[in-house]
């Protein structure tokens, strides 16, 4: 039997991100949400999916806003503005050889956010993750605070066809979103077409809706709706239903 998770990142990036997400978690396949406890946004967000049946987890973030954390204790992840350094900042520097953040300010941060996200959410995040930025000594913290607390955490992987470990579950992780021509209900449909038998994927979407906000701050911008309306598809939802080996899967179940 192969298991499909299809996850959806980045509640409380912005309203219309908000507006996205509850769309395909109350009319649509998604059961596994991350949130990024530091944002303004928050908070709306969780409350229009806090009813749902689903898994929620901790997207940590520490390319965006302002973090949770006093700023004096975590200079190595801010800028002059006393707002995060940015992915595009992470992404140079790690080519250049340079991990800038510091292993112990990158617990600091995390614990942070980890008591907003238990404030918001009102309880225990069922995964434990970072938004997607280059650093090893952030995803070492990552590990360690899950482990800590004794959270199930999800190990970023950019590689689609390399497996990692999740709670005790080997999976391996697709994201697609931003190749060119992208067509999300395709591209899951593809991914369920060549897993093998036993696999587990997690299927990483961004689905939202796009403002102000979002133009302003992020290269990910129109597939987040094509996301929305693959993943509220009657048609891909009958069409995953239809098939005889695969079974729709949340971070609980892992």
């Amino acid at each position: 039997m192969k298991q499909l998770l299809i996850r959806a990142d980045d509640i409380g990036y912005s309203y219309a991100v908000n507006v996205g997400i509850a769309r395909t978690v109350h009319e649509g396949l998604v059961r596994s949400v991350g949130v990024m406890p530091n944002m303004p946004e928050t908070a709306r967000g969780v409350e229009w999916v806090r009813d749902s049946d689903i898994a929620i987890g901790q997207h940590t973030n520490v390319c965006l806003g302002r973090p949770c954390a006093d700023p004096a204790k975590i200079p190595s992840l801010l800028g002059p503005d006393g707002c995060f350094k940015s992915s595009r900042e992470y992404r140079a520097k790690y080519q250049e050889g340079e991990d800038f953040v510091d292993f112990d300010e990158a617990v600091t941060e995390i614990e942070a956010q980890l008591a907003r996200f238990l404030e918001v959410v009102g309880r225990d995040p069922d995964y434990f993750e970072a938004h997607a930025v280059m650093s090893d000594n952030l995803n070492r913290a990552i590990a360690y605070v899950a482990e800590r607390h004794g959270y199930k955490n999800q190990p970023a992987s950019f590689d689609p066809t390399a497996t990692v470990v999740c709670g005790s579950t080997p999976v391996r992780m697709v994201l697609r979103s931003m190749t060119p021509g992208y067509d999300p209900a395709a591209c899951i449909k593809e991914t369920v077409e060549t897993m093998a038998d036993g696999e587990t994927v997690v299927f990483v979407a961004h689905p939202g809706y796009l403002d102000q906000f979002i133009l302003e701050n992020s290269s990910l911008t129109t597939d987040r709706t094509k996301e929305v309306d693959a993943l509220i598809s009657p048609e891909l939802r009958t069409w995953l239903e239809a098939q005889p080996d695969l079974k729709l899967i949340d971070y609980r179940d892992l």
